[in-house]
């Protein structure tokens, strides 16, 4: 099998090898850094800068007076320019160093801020004109000295992506907790702010993917692919061909660059299995046949830039993408996630642990399902370390009897994890909140529907079907963030009562 970039090299073409320093084949350009002799390199025609103190004083420009804050000149560009350069030659250690300093002594003046806040106090009972000026000036101090000087290099070619990265740096940071400066976490706050306002939707491009879409872009689709790894050329042809689509937002400043991806097969009804709709095969040149076309699967959705985690991209492209589809397909009735439910195995693996203590795992499973659990691993009296053991293994998934015997109490406890398991208030799976949060309803869970390697490890293998009916979505969507309510179907709920007849939950 021809491996994908290769291919992607010959279908290129003369279309030409290198993008943006990156060659089709997958081979990237490295620069020569000189870390280990402690130099940092700066930008042509300027003298080497030898420590992190004088780069970060001659690239960010002080706050400039209130009064001439519209007449100042912004800074040269190859100031900008400089503090990404020096920043890309940094390794990991000095990158935490350097972000520590620019927070803490390049952020707010909290002496002016005492001093304006309190003028702004005393002049309460003054008239509304002298108030408001007050007002706005402390709002300008407000200002830390970094946001300017993110604002100036959002500026430069390439800036935007700089500082995606950059903040994908400050997220590791910090929920690593290599670092818990109040500072940081001020920086990474606002750093969110400004690129939440440059990546709303009205800057977002929604462009559809296709086997005629440069190969570059087909490549870094598939690399980026987070939920069904895409393993060949083969697959990733499948993926934008016939009965597929495949769209992705994109922004000007990053051209190239899909920021997330959403995969959707068009199927007669719902989908109850992935591997179905991974395998399933037509010719880039079959003609789609409208009459067999009446459902809308996502069936993955792929999040590319780490640094733009919490910035709200998913909920508006899953919007986009109906919109567009009803248009493409005004019949379609159904749209429909078909979702992994990353996480249950391991909350399942820590509440049968908690439970080791009472032998059986009492109220887990029902005392036939135990007798049978026991039966099929030949383990009387030490049924609960041997289930651990199978689903820490897997081996269950490859033994019908085990499977056929586990499905009713995994699908109960996985419905309970879905449904019941909150994290301030709201659903604790991460991709149950999304969707709920999008005002799905949590509609139908379906037994071994992933059964891959990754699918049994993850889920044991069961994945859930989150129903968009388009008149109720506000409405669910209301409920959930206002009331913490879930919307779910009758099979969920009657899996959940059930569950909480034979647990102490």
């Amino acid at each position: 099998m021809t491996p994908l970039h290769l291919f992607c090299t010959l279908r290129c073409g003369a279309r030409g090898l290198i993008h943006r320093g990156v060659l089709c084949t997958g081979i990237k350009f490295t620069a020569w850094d000189c870390r280990n002799a402690r130099c940092y390199t700066t930008s042509a025609g300027q003298a080497p800068v030898k420590t992190m103190e004088e780069i970060l004083k001659r690239t960010v420009a002080p706050l400039p007076p209130y009064e001439t804050r519209d007449k100042s000149p912004p800074p040269p560009e190859s100031s900008s320019v400089e503090f990404m350069h020096f920043y890309r030659s940094l390794d990991k250690e000095q990158k935490l160093e350097f972000l520590d300093r620019l927070s803490r002594d390049f952020g707010v003046d909290h002496k002016s801020v005492s001093e304006l806040a309190a003028k702004a106090v005393e002049t309460q009972l003054r008239d509304l004109p002298t108030v408001l000026q007050v007002e706005d000036r402390l709002r300008y101090i407000l200002t830390p000295r970094y946001r300017q000087l993110f604002g100036h290099i959002s500026r430069v070619e390439g800036g935007v992506k700089f500082l995606v990265d950059l903040r994908a740096d400050m997220i590791e940071i910090i929920s690593s907790k290599t670092s818990e400066s109040p500072h940081l976490r001020d920086l990474n706050g606002t750093l969110k702010g400004l690129l939440s306002e440059w990546f709303s939707v009205g800057l977002l491009h929604l462009e559809r993917v296709t086997w005629q879409s440069p190969c570059e872009l087909l490549q870094k689709i598939s690399q980026y692919e987070a939920v069904h790894p895409v393993r060949n050329w083969t697959d990733i042809k499948r993926r934008v061909g016939p009965y597929r689509r495949c769209y992705a937002f994109t922004h000007a400043a990053m051209p190239g660059e899909p920021l997330i991806v959403l995969h959707v097969a068009l199927t007669e009804d719902i989908s109850n299995n992935i591997q179905t709709i991974l395998r399933e095969f037509a010719t880039v040149d079959t003609e789609e046949d409208v009459n067999k076309i009446n459902s809308a699967i996502f069936y993955s959705l792929s999040s590319t830039q780490a640094g733009l985690q919490a910035v709200d991209l998913g909920t508006y492209l899953v919007k986009k993408v109906v919109l567009k589809l009803q248009g493409e397909f005004p019949h379609i009735s159904q749209f429909s996630s078909l979702s992994p439910i990353p996480g249950f195995c391991a909350w399942l693996q820590g509440l049968l642990s908690s439970q080791r203590k009472e032998g059986r795992g009492a109220g887990l499973l029902t005392e036939q399902e135990w007798r049978e659990v026991e039966e099929a691993t030949g383990s009387a009296g030490g049924a609960a370390d041997s289930l651990r053991k199978l689903l820490a293994s897997g081996d269950w998934a490859r033994s019908e009897r085990l499977a056929r015997a586990l499905e009713p109490a995994l699908m109960r406890l996985c419905a309970w994890y879905l449904y019941g398991e909150k994290r301030r208030g709201y659903a604790l799976n991460p991709v149950a909140n999304f969707h709920l949060h999008n005002g799905a309803t949590m509609w139908r869970l379906n037994w071994l529907a992933d059964s891959s390697p990754r699918g049994i490890s993850a889920s044991c293998g069961i994945m859930v079907n989150y129903r968009y009916f388009l008149q109720e979505t506000n409405a669910n969507r209301a409920a959930y963030l206002q009331n913490k309510s879930i919307a779910a179907s009758d099979q969920v709920l009657g899996l959940v009562s059930q569950h909480q007849k034979n647990s102490k939950l």
